[in-house]
């Protein structure tokens, strides 16, 4: 693959928009099905390779947690290295992942190859942020955001499905196995496509691409070695984060393995603290630290940052807990419980590239009526499950409710990143992207452990018709908190709209040209 090179902004071509999206959206979607089928699979993995219940659960937590704790470092290496590079490098080891995963003998093997494809996925995934960010603007760049927003839909929607369907075409043992074999062409595929269609300058360095240094914090700081003609990752940051991410992270994934555990909590809060002190001094030493702390200065980075990491607190535990409720509490099948939220994954992937095209002209006040109807989705959904115990009412109306709440979802993810990034320096366009991401899946982590733990605490005394409405109703609570966020912002916003304009506000870079449409 082509090395990072110095690059002239002013004679690098024009991107092909037309064939860059899809060569980015497509591998993105590929590592997203890998996170949305694997629950699917777990029944057929544990009959084939005699897989423990400790073994399992690693199936699901171990590429999660690798995931989460890559996504910071490897969007700041993007930035710094070029996007390009890190993009083709995380797709190959997402492939190398999936295929030997699809012909591991035992569970221990799965495991590791698990591993391997999060680090490949939380390589790849900053890249595309980064990239959309660098290459389009405007209402074009609302409209990219809004199909990766559409791509994470169907991908919720189409990954247990396919999985389902594999297994039962092929049967338990080569079912689950080519729900990741089939990762292997599409991956080739993916990398030919990014050395084919990403421009030129997604293989230069980040200070050579027209990103320099008059933005490389938010403040407008000239610092670093970028600077100075070298690559600066900050390895000793890169580090204390992602040990302090994975610290947090594990005693939510993993709660069952006793008391103990949380204390890794205290440490990782530690170790964090121990990474904001570090940043700050190797940035006063004239270093270029993996993210700048300013980046929180950014009233609409952080609002966004917050509101979406709380938000992802609530929304990924819906499936879960309405999965339990129809396959543990009326006996439905795994594919029958995919296909009942597959009208809310269309909705939400509508939604997302409809939004897309309009946030930037409606702002964040699109975010806080999704959430609103994310709410009325929920609220909704908690009837058709009490009038089911009551009068026994066909389950099947929640894939009405729930596609109230996609919809509602497809307008708050990708508006959301379109807001929260806007203001923020496209240096940095890739580390803050990850810490977005970071949050989303820190969240999610927090979310399944607290909210699906009361759902099942609940279940064992009352059953599942009781402990789906405990659940819903402790999710409701949870995106009511976020959508506090996301008016916190809006009113904020509204505060700084009748502030007179002052030159060299805080993260706001222009556009540059021959990079953007």
């Amino acid at each position: 693959m082509p090395t990072p090179r110095p690059c002239d902004p002013a004679q690098t071509p024009r991107p092909n928009h037309e064939r860059l999206l899809p060569t980015l959206l497509i591998p993105a979607f590929v590592t997203l099905l890998a996170v949305s089928s694997v629950n699917v699979i777990l029944p057929a993995v544990s009959h084939s390779l005699s897989a423990g219940t400790a073994g399992l659960q690693l199936v699901v937590s171990g590429y999660a947690l690798v995931f989460g704790v890559v996504l910071v470092p490897a969007g700041r290496a993007g930035d710094v290295m070029g996007r390009g590079r890190l993009f083709v490098i995380g797709m190959l080891l997402f492939g190398a992942g999936s295929l030997a995963s699809g012909l591991a003998p035992d569970v221990v093997t799965l495991n590791l190859a698990r591993v391997v494809m999060g680090v490949g996925s939380g390589l790849l995934n900053p890249q595309v942020t980064g990239m959309i960010q660098q290459y389009y603007s405007g209402e074009a760049r609302g409209r990219a955001f809004g199909l990766f927003g559409a791509v994470i839909g169907v991908s919720v929607a189409l990954g247990p499905v396919l999985s389902g369907g594999f297994i039962g075409w092929l049967g338990d043992d080569w079912g689950w196995r080519a729900s990741f074999l089939v990762n292997v062409p599409l991956t080739l595929a993916g990398v030919w496509a990014a050395r084919r269609y990403l421009p030129a300058s997604a293989w230069c360095r980040g200070s050579d691409t027209g990103q320099t240094e008059q933005a490389d914090s938010p403040d407008g700081d000239a610092a670093g070695a970028a600077h100075r003609g070298g690559v600066d990752l900050d390895p000793v940051g890169m580090g204390l984060l992602a040990v302090g991410t994975l610290l947090i992270m594990i005693p939510f994934m993993e709660a069952s393995a006793g008391t103990w555990i949380w204390g890794l909590e205290a440490a990782g809060i530690g170790v964090i603290g121990a990474w904001v002190a570090w940043e700050k001094r190797y940035r006063s030493r004239g270093g270029s630290p993996m993210v700048d702390l300013s980046l929180l200065a950014i009233p609409s980075f952080a609002y966004g940052s917050l509101a979406i990491a709380v938000y992802f607190m609530g929304y990924t535990s819906i499936w879960i807990i309405t999965a339990q409720y129809l396959q543990a509490g009326l006996g439905y099948s795994a594919l029958a419980s995919g296909l009942m939220g597959l009208p809310a994954s269309v909705a939400s992937a509508v939604g997302a590239s409809v939004s897309g095209r309009s946030v930037t002209r409606v702002g964040r006040v699109m975010v806080l009526r999704g959430m609103v109807l994310g709410l009325v989705g929920l609220g909704a959904t908690v009837v058709v499950v009490h009038l089911n115990a009551v009068i026994a009412l066909s389950p099947w109306w929640m894939a009405v409710t729930l596609l109230l709440l996609g919809a509602g979802q497809g307008l708050v993810v990708s508006p959301n990143q379109i807001l929260s990034l806007a203001d923020v320096p496209l240096p940095y366009a890739g580390a803050a992207g990850g810490i977005i991401q970071t949050g989303e899946r820190i969240g999610t982590a927090i979310g399944i452990s607290a909210i699906t733990g009361l759902a099942f605490s609940v279940a064992r005394g009352s059953g599942w018709h009781t402990a789906s409405q405990v659940g819903l109703g402790a999710i409701a609570a949870v995106i009511a908190a976020s959508a506090l966020v996301a008016w916190a912002d809006l009113r904020a916003s509204a505060r700084r709209d009748r502030r007179p304009p002052s030159l060299g506000q805080a993260g706001r870079v222009p556009d540059e040209p021959g990079t953007t449409v």
